[in-house]
């Protein structure tokens, strides 16, 4: 297979000392290229820090809704330097998350805007957390007009009909290790239903872990299993799936090669 995480998070605790042996695995396991996502400016760094030190990671920058509480100006400025090197792939993660609520409502939906505002000045395309806040998040999209160089919406956890509104917006939908799970009907509807071309497939490594290894720490080798679960539901060989969502995810994130 040919494989692409679009989203994993080897800049986090449970990787410490052991992102070698992680790379290598993923390498052997047919998946070319990683995506390692920020949610606050110290993981940024660690994952542009990755992304330079292994040829097959790319980098995405960004404050996780967790997070937006404790942000500041100045982390904002060192993102924006951060954000012109050539191995940074997108902005993100950003969004929303109204089941944790770590952080206020009104404040995560301040910073997701300006968070927006920003990437569309550095000319980025974005990862989008959305937990239980659909409409909010769609909502802000569209009044965010400066914001128009697409992205992805991570972790998809809605229907297909949100799925739909939100590929309309100019969005791809990344299928996590979830839709393994029996009980996913809904995410399965999604991978089975969803046009191929608007999706990318993930791991949001370490969590998530698919059906058959659920219950451990996740990792990228294992986004295979998404590809093969995605291409079950689709009566459609898993090379194929493997293939088309890394393209597709080349495509949105302007990765090289």
């Amino acid at each position: 297979m040919r494989l692409i995480d679009s989203h994993c998070h080897l800049n986090l605790k449970e990787f410490n000392g052991d992102v070698d042996n992680i790379v290598k695995r993923a390498l052997c396991a047919g998946v070319k290229k990683m995506v390692v996502v920020g949610t606050d400016l110290n993981d940024s760094f660690k994952a542009l820090e990755l992304a330079h030190k292994y040829d097959s990671i790319f980098a995405a920058i960004g404050i996780h809704p967790h997070n937006t509480e404790a942000v500041t100006e100045s982390d904002y400025q060192r993102l924006r330097a951060l954000a012109g090197d050539r191995k940074i792939a997108a902005y993100g993660e950003i969004g929303l998350d109204f089941y944790r609520n770590h952080s206020p409502k009104s404040l995560q939906k301040r910073e997701f805007a300006r968070q927006l505002n920003l990437a569309a000045e550095l000319k980025l395309p974005v990862i989008i957390h959305d937990r239980e806040a659909h409409q909010e998040v769609y909502d802000i999209i569209v009044a965010e007009e400066g914001y128009r160089n697409g992205g992805v919406i991570h972790c998809f956890s809605a229907d297909i009909t949100w799925a739909r509104r939100f590929v309309d917006l100019g969005f791809v939908i990344s299928i996590p290790g979830t839709v393994t799970f029996p009980r996913s009907q809904m995410q399965k509807e999604v991978a089975e239903q969803l046009s191929l071309d608007d999706i990318l497939i993930e791991t949001d490594a370490p969590f998530l872990t698919p059906v058959p290894f659920r219950g451990r720490r996740n990792e990228p080798a294992y986004v295979e299993y998404v590809a093969r679960e995605i291409a079950g539901l689709r009566n459609l060989d898993p090379d194929e799936i493997a293939l088309v969502t890394a393209r597709n995810c080349e495509r949105v994130f302007h990765l090289d090669g």
